[in-house]
């Protein structure tokens, strides 16, 4: 992490002091507050935030209500939310995911959990951002019917995915759809990392080094992922196909409250949830196949 500021919102100072240790070494700067009203007076002004670790339950106004208040708001769509909370049954996890936290976090958690799932979270920004800055300008490409694009890399599926959300009535929405689609076709399909392979090397931020290594292997490096859209009068689908052996996407299509708190794990479901009307994984599973409405 590199000159990153997080906002850590509890209102037990015990436990802010806990996050600041943990992330006492990383090349970042930490605001604490212990009100949910005074962080949403530091967002909405001119400070800019790239992290919000959130407490669910504190009094006035509470982490859930404050994070729906940020995702309502187009400044913060992006920004991404990590809640901790001692509210650990199933419908309360699922209630925050849903509501837009981005990982949530049962307390009492461990310390090395919370830098693995923050250095996930800001990394994935900051690859966001640079591939937002890289986008193809195509003006031509909004008036196309259907296309077809081959990559191999995630800096490519980053831009890419930037590239065609812009097909959409809502592209915030899509690009994070997208880019979940097409990130995985690479990683779990292509380079046929599994889901605990992938929360181990989270864990010894070992995972951006791993995924370099395989894209540079014999045995992984000619391998392609192709995208392909088709856009009828009231909906666009978009194909993301890899070459990889395929997979059970049954168990990713929901949220998982038992894996509310890995790094990895709950992507499939939020794109399903937040970024198309549709999506299925046919056949053996290296097909995504989704769908966005142009029309209500």
């Amino acid at each position: 992490m590199s000159n990153w500021r997080i906002l850590a919102v509890d209102d037990e100072p015990i436990n802010l002091e806990i996050i600041a240790e943990a992330l006492a070494e990383e090349d970042c700067r930490v605001d604490r507050v212990t009100d949910g009203e005074q962080a949403w007076h530091l967002l909405s002004s001119a400070s800019a935030y790239d992290l919000v670790i959130l407490d669910r339950m504190m009094p006035h106004l509470d982490g859930l209500t404050l994070l729906k208040r940020l995702k309502l708001d187009p400044r913060f769509r992006r920004l991404p939310v990590i809640m901790q909370t001692a509210a650990v049954s199933p419908e309360q996890v699922q209630e925050g995911i849903e509501a837009g936290a981005y990982y949530y976090l049962t307390k009492p958690y461990e310390p090395r959990v919370l830098l693995a799932i923050v250095r996930a979270a800001l990394s994935e920004l900051g690859k966001h951002v640079r591939a937002t800055q890289a986008e193809l300008s195509l003006a031509a490409l909004g008036f196309a019917m259907r296309g077809e694009f081959r990559f191999r890399d995630l800096d490519q599926a980053r831009a890419l995915a930037t590239l065609l959300s812009r097909l959409c009535p809502d592209p915030d929405a899509a690009v994070l759809g997208l880019n979940e689609l097409m990130i995985n076709a690479i990683e779990h399909g292509n380079l046929g990392i599994s889901y605990d392979e992938k929360l181990r090397l989270r864990f010894d931020n070992t995972w951006d080094a791993e995924i370099l290594r395989r894209l540079q292997a014999p045995e992984w490096r000619d391998r392609f992922v192709t995208v392909a859209f088709e856009r009828a009068d009231n909906d666009i689908k978009f194909i993301v196909e890899d070459q990889g052996a395929g997979f059970d996407a049954s168990n990713y299509l929901d949220f998982d409250p038992a894996r509310a708190c890995d790094p990895n794990g709950r992507g499939i479901a939020m794109a399903r949830r937040m970024s198309f009307s549709d999506l299925d994984y046919p056949g053996k599973g290296n097909i995504a196949v989704a769908q966005v409405k142009l029309r209500p």
